[in-house]
């Protein structure tokens, strides 16, 4: 565990983070992840951004689970006709060109299958990393830019692709990979719905648990340590001060 904490250290230094990481869990207990807050009924995930930052955590539930999209992706909770759905999101939200590509959206795109009656998201806790399914980074371009190039740098041309960019609801895109068990990354927060929730120079970069692992194991061979990222920092603390 001293060595995740040291690695994590490490990786968050050369990125000169300043927010925390955040995981998306399927847990069967939620003391661990005390300090709990619950979202009502047609809450977005991500209007407990602030909550996340102070600590706390999302705790999801197929009784609380707050906005229908929330319901639908991560418990397969249908609060309307699949009609109605494709009314909603076609007519109402205008999200895709017609209602035969957004149905043909729907009809690819499964809901998450929770292991655990509970689902939390919250700061990213060393001791219960067995029950991440993803993590994610919330990042300005320059940092986006190191982890675009740390997903790619283990990657060949043969394997799935490093990154994808997804169609989805924001809290989806916690969670978009078909496989989990393949290094992967994602970007999000790109859903305009749920971005009033976090800063405007925000974005999401959400990677499996073996995509985390091998950001973490990005070592001084790397670019992390090369020289167009030391003239990245240098340019950045000029323009700084």
């Amino acid at each position: 565990m001293k060595d995740i904490h040291k690695k994590i250290s490490i990786l968050l230094m050369q990125m000169n983070m300043r927010l925390p990481l955040f995981g998306f869990y399927d847990a069967p207990d939620p003391e661990p992840f005390m300090p709990l807050v619950e979202p009502e009924k047609g809450d977005c995930a991500f209007l407990f951004y602030e909550q996340w930052l102070k600590g706390n955590t999302l705790h999801l539930t197929k009784e609380r689970y707050g906005c229908g999209g929330a319901g639908n992706w991560m418990f397969g909770i249908q609060g309307r006709s699949k009609e109605e759905f494709i009314s909603f999101l076609v007519d109402e939200e205008g999200l895709k060109a017609s209602h035969e590509l957004m149905e043909k959206w729907i009809d690819t795109r499964k809901p998450y299958k929770a292991l655990f009656p509970h689902l939390f998201i919250g700061p990213l806790k060393e001791n219960l990393l067995e029950y991440a399914r993803t993590v994610t980074f919330f990042v300005d371009p320059d940092q986006l830019s190191i982890l675009m190039l740390g997903a790619q740098y283990f990657s060949s041309p043969d394997d799935p692709p490093p990154v994808i960019a997804p169609f989805g609801s924001g809290c989806s895109l916690l969670q978009p990979f078909r496989d989990l068990s393949l290094p992967q990354a994602a970007l999000g927060a790109t859903d305009i719905a749920m971005r009033r929730h976090i800063p405007p120079a925000l974005l999401a970069f959400t990677v499996t648990m073996p995509m985390f692992f091998q950001l973490l194991s990005l070592d001084k061979r790397s670019f992390l340590y090369k020289r167009f990222f030391a003239e990245l920092k240098k340019a950045r603390d000029s323009s700084r001060s």
